[in-house]
């Protein structure tokens, strides 16, 4: 509770000069980030998952707090590379680890069973990975066209509903790839392999690109935020691939050795086995 305090009050600290916090348009989105938060930590006081998934739930709450509501939020709006940062942060960093943090358990401990059929639903649709990865990837290359990232900068409602859309595209991307089963992982690892051909070819665009793009107008800037999405985002989704395919071969690797322990064990031997003695 004190962390989740200290980081939200941080931006307050050092932007209550910049920023109006009585406005709504930033007032809502905090409060809503922070009950979201709050609700975590009072249902994993319950039912205590593990410590890596609390360790990996909460790094990604305090990057997200950091982004969108620390000074990246300011230098965003005068320039395009720092634009680009928080959004990279956002669906590269934030969303992954809210991911591995499996944060629907401790939810739903505070929420109850209102929460089962949106949770249902995000199961479901995390099955599909390369669905995922094409509505990921249409409000990654909606939100960078000219026009709505404009609309983003001069609108306040815009900008969130931007942030939105990236969080929320990248979360069920990311449970479909990073959660993926035996089955699933080739479809996975192929979903990753799209997302960082499309993004590279987005960044590649803006690096390349003769003229200025964006607002504020500075060349340079554009050709460093190209960079950023081209680089060091293309990095994350390498990373994921070969997290995915390791994986998979280790699970493959495990089942073979299982098999071939059990050919070698003595007809009949299993069967007397007790059942707290096998594997499960």
């Amino acid at each position: 509770m004190r962390v989740m305090l200290l980081v939200l009050g941080l931006p307050l600290a050092a932007q209550a000069h910049a920023i109006a916090w009585t406005e709504p348009s930033t007032v809502l989105p905090a409060l809503a980030y922070a009950l979201v938060w709050l609700a975590y930590l009072l249902g994993a006081a319950r039912c205590r998952p593990p410590l890596g998934w609390r360790t990996a739930f909460h790094a990604g709450m305090v990057i997200g707090a950091l982004a969108l509501f620390g000074p990246l939020d300011r230098w965003a709006e005068r320039s395009t590379a720092w634009h680009m940062v928080q959004h990279m942060l956002l669906i590269g960093a934030v969303a992954p680890l809210l991911v591995l943090g499996a944060p629907l358990g401790a939810w739903r401990t505070v929420c109850g069973r209102w929460l089962d059929a949106p949770a249902r639903a995000f199961m479901r649709a995390s099955r599909r990975p390369v669905a995922c990865a094409t509505v990921h990837a249409a409000a990654i290359w909606v939100w960078h066209a000219p026009g709505p990232y404009e609309a983003a900068l001069r609108h306040e409602g815009w900008h969130w509903l931007a942030h939105a859309s990236f969080l929320l595209s990248a979360l069920p991307f990311w449970q479909a790839t990073l959660r993926a089963g035996r089955t699933g992982a080739l479809a996975a690892a192929l979903a990753l392999l799209a997302t960082l051909m499309h993004t590279g070819s987005l960044g590649a665009l803006l690096t390349f690109a003769r003229a200025p793009l964006y607002p504020p107008g500075d060349l340079a800037d554009q050709q460093l935020a190209g960079l950023v999405m081209w680089v060091p985002g293309g990095l994350v989704y390498l990373v994921a691939m070969a997290a995915v395919v390791a994986g998979t071969w280790l699970r493959q690797a495990d089942g073979a050795g299982t098999a071939r322990a059990h050919r070698a064990v003595p007809a009949g031997t299993l069967l007397q086995t007790s059942s707290r003695d096998q594997l499960p």
